[in-house]
């Protein structure tokens, strides 16, 4: 039975080894032979010799049974090799992943994102940056804007899709305008109105209204309110939701009307139709008035930007072309 070699403290052993040392018994432990090892390394005998009986006196084990005739791994270098092989293919990998790195080909990028953008846009991106960019981990999370600027403040997130009227981005954060769409009602199919394909604006006023609350989205809950305020009333809010699709159901089972983005039409709901609302033209709101838009940007922290987020950044703008 081979001896362990145990002439080192213990506080020697657990110093950190060199990669030279590593690659120097790889190398005698595919050729078995330390002259052939030695030529391969541009070395001489001796010290590659020498490296080896300094690398088991610090490991604590024999690596190699040595005879004037023949070299042979010991059980304890034969399971130790696979490992220093994985080790030392890592470390050649290292100055290509290092430059990877800081051109934004490879690391994590952290996305949250408002349920509106999962309806086609964000599946879509996802698709075309990961087929570009396969070595960035996505991590989505499907989060409010509140929750966005949470994240983004305490540096849980890169980036955020957010819903906002138009011009009401959150400040102090970089943006990119993603998508403008107009509101639209959603209503209940048995409503009275719904066999219209356009509404007016007054045929909708006192309808019960279901509605995301502010904090979510100040500035655009805001815009739907001064838009019944500007036509003298106070809506009714019959119900607050955070979702989306949330809101669809609760309009479904008759609660109410709802305000959502053109692109909730994709949500289809039984027992849900989407109308467009007419500007009100002359009457209370003037002849300049427009119904309530909505935008989606895509917002981070400019102090923060990663190579991977600016590369992700650049990809958005040009799909926006």
């Amino acid at each position: 039975m081979t001896e362990p070699i145990l002439s080192q403290s213990s506080a020697t052993a657990n110093h950190l080894i060199e990669l030279r040392l590593w690659r120097q018994f790889a190398a005698v432990a595919d050729t078995l032979h330390f002259g052939q090892a030695a030529v391969r390394l541009h070395m001489t005998q001796p010290p590659l010799t020498q490296a080896i009986v300094q690398l088991e006196r610090t490991l604590g084990v024999r690596l190699f049974d040595r005879t004037k005739r023949s070299v042979q791994l010991t059980p304890a270098g034969a399971a130790l090799l696979p490992t220093v092989l994985d080790l030392l293919a890592r470390a050649q990998a290292l100055p290509a992943q290092a430059r990877a790195a800081a051109q934004g080909e490879v690391g994590r990028l952290r996305l949250g994102f408002v349920s509106t953008v999962g309806f086609a846009l964000l599946p879509q991106w996802v698709r075309g940056f990961r087929a570009q960019y396969p070595k960035v981990q996505l991590d989505l999370l499907e989060a409010t804007g509140d929750m966005q600027l949470q994240g983004l403040e305490r540096g849980e997130l890169d980036a955020g899709f957010m819903l906002h009227a138009p011009g009401f981005a959150p400040v102090g954060l970089s943006r990119c305008l993603i998508t403008q769409e107009p509101l639209v009602l959603a209503m209940p199919e048995q409503h009275g109105m719904a066999a219209q394909p356009t509404l007016r604006l007054a045929d909708v006023l006192t309808d019960p209204l279901v509605i995301f609350p502010r904090r979510i989205a100040p500035s655009l809950y805001d815009s739907i309110f001064a838009l019944y305020h500007g036509a003298g009333f106070l809506p009714a809010v019959a119900q607050e939701a955070i979702q989306m699709q949330t809101i669809v159901n609760l309009v479904s089972a008759g609660l109410g009307v709802a305000w959502v983005p053109e692109s909730v039409r994709q949500f289809q709901r039984s027992g849900v139709v989407y109308r467009e609302v007419q500007a009100p033209g002359k009457g209370p709101l003037g002849a300049s008035d427009a119904m309530p838009r909505c935008e989606t940007s895509l917002v981070w922290a400019a102090q923060q930007v990663s190579p991977t987020l600016d590369r992700f950044v650049t990809y958005a703008q040009q799909q926006l072309g």
